[in-house]
This record gives C-alpha cells, sequence and structure tokens, in this order.
C-alpha cells in the first residue's frame, strides 16, 4: 500500500509522506485523456489527513440516510487491519474536507463511526457520517458520487480524483488480477490500470470513476513501484493456476460493485443481505 501519507515513521514506505497537498491540477496521458476526463470533477470527493475519499451513495439510498465516506481500509486511523480482520460499526469522530468541482475546501464533514473496514479481500473504509446526503447538498450544494452496481469491463475510460493532492490522472481499465498479492494482505479480483494512471502517495482511498457515466467502479489503494515479487508496496498478481506475475510501475484499485448488495435501509451496512460477499468479523 504505497499511496497513503502517515507520517515519519512511515516515510520509508510511503511515497510523499509529510508533504503538503499541492494545488488542484490534472495529470494525464499526452493523447486525449484530458478530453475524456473533461466531464470528471472533485465534486463530492474529500482530503483525509493522509488520504483520499469520496461520499458515496448506494442506488436504493435516501436524500434522509446518513451519508457514507469511502476510503482503503489502509487509511484508518486504527491503523492497517490485520489479514482477516474486519471492522464494524466502531465509534469514530474523524473529519474530512468537503471539496467543491474546482477542488476547493468547501467544509468539514465528520464521521459517527466506522461503519465497515477491512484488508481481506478488498481493501476498503466505509465511514458512516452525521450528517444526511440532503444536509450536504443543502449546506454545499454537492451531491454523493453513486456507486455503480455493476462490474466494470476492460477498456473503460476512468478518471482517479484525489481529494488530498486535489489531482486526477486519466487512463483505461487495463485488466483484472485474479489475485493480487501484498506482503502479508492477498486481494480478489483487483482492478489494473493502463500505465497513464501513475499515482502517487496521498491517492489511496481516491474514487475511480467511469467518465461516462460519472459513477465510482473502484477504490485506488496500491502499485508496484521497484519491481519487486508480492512485497510491501510491490503487490504481483497470481491468476488461478498460481503464475506470478509482476507489473512494475503499475497501479491497480479495488472495486465496488460488491459494496452495494451489502448497503441495506438506512444506508446501514449489513453483511447477511442477499448477494453481499464482503468479508464478515
Amino acid at each position: 500500500m504505497k499511496k497513503p501519507l502517515v507520517g515519519a515513521l512511515l516515510s520509508v514506505l510511503f511515497l510523499g509522506a509529510g508533504v503538503a497537498p499541492a494545488a488542484a491540477s490534472t495529470a494525464t496521458s499526452p493523447d486525449t485523456a484530458e478530453a475524456r476526463a473533461a466531464a470528471v470533477t472533485f465534486a463530492g470527493t474529500v482530503a483525509l489527513s493522509n488520504c483520499s475519499g469520496s461520499v458515496v451513495r448506494a442506488p436504493s439510498s435516501q436524500p434522509g440516510d446518513p451519508a457514507l465516506v469511502l476510503s482503503n481500509g489502509h487509511c484508518l486511523e486504527t491503523g492497517f487491519p490485520d489479514p482477516g480482520e474486519v471492522v464494524l460499526n466502531k465509534a469514530s469522530t474523524r473529519s474530512f474536507t468537503l471539496l467543491n468541482a474546482a477542488g476547493s475546501g468547501v467544509g468539514t464533514l465528520r464521521a459517527s463511526k466506522i461503519a465497515y473496514g477491512t484488508m481481506t479481500d478488498t481493501d476498503v473504509s466505509l465511514y458512516q457520517l452525521t450528517r444526511t446526503y440532503a444536509q450536504i447538498e443543502s449546506s454545499y450544494g454537492i451531491k454523493a458520487l453513486e456507486l455503480d452496481a455493476a462490474h466494470p469491463v476492460v477498456g473503460t475510460a476512468i478518471t482517479v480524483a484525489s481529494g488530498y493532492w486535489k489531482r486526477t490522472y486519466s487512463c483505461a481499465v487495463d485488466g483484472f488480477a485474479y489475485r493480487l498479492k501484498e506482503g502479508a494482505w492477498t486481494w480478489k479480483d483487483s482492478l489494473r490500470y493502463t500505465s497513464a494512471c501513475q499515482t502517487i502517495g496521498g491517492t489511496s482511498g481516491s474514487p475511480v470513476i467511469d467518465n461516462a457515466t460519472g459513477k465510482v467502479v473502484a477504490v485506488n489503494n496500491t502499485g508496484n513501484e521497484d519491481g519487486q515479487q508480492c512485497t510491501d508496496n510491490n503487490p504481483c498478481e497470481v491468476d488461478e493456476n498460481g503464475t506470478v506475475t509482476v507489473r512494475e510501475g503499475i497501479n491497480y484499485a479495488q472495486q465496488t460493485y460488491g459494496i452495494v448488495p451489502c448497503i441495506g435501509t438506512g444506508n446501514q451496512i449489513d453483511l447477511n443481505r442477499s448477494g453481499c460477499a464482503l468479508p464478515k468479523p
């Protein structure tokens, strides 16, 4: 997990630790990436103390539901969850800076709890906020990003929008890793970017947005920095036959369509709902 910024103690592990966020900018490939990303803005993204995130809703979420913030499991303020560990409904008062379309901070949102968090099978955290979607929209004119309920497809044009850096990265879905192994953790069906998305430290937890629909299809989480095999900050792909592939300089995200069936009435995480396959405690 090379994408959070967590201070000097872990600076040897993470890029850019302790560096202040930059002004809004766009990192694109030299072809038509700027045109492809034109419709994607920072509206609804958030900056955490060490990572990025976004205010998200399920297709069934209601305006009066408490809003959710999506980020990575490795961005939790409680530290990296151990393999097999699931954090569920744990009290939290973490704050998030909400951004508008231009990437300017417009207000502070606060969590009431960590609704869900894990680094097993996926690398995701969901915070429940003290405000509803309707309250956020009324105060700031910003709507939540919708989670796509469908599996993304190869070739889809995507944008990684980092609230921490106020920076976007545009590329396409290159494929999917049956298993992505990094140190002690293993993730399933990870989304692999084409090489244009050269995400950096602090982009962990950024929403990966389908340019055509504006929906969130994944959450940015890692990349192979040095060409090492299956070590921290150097994830490797493992196929169904156990064959290991290392792709130096390539970055990855965890798909989010599997979260949708786990969001029940009132935006509560219900791991027993039909179709929910997120790991249980």
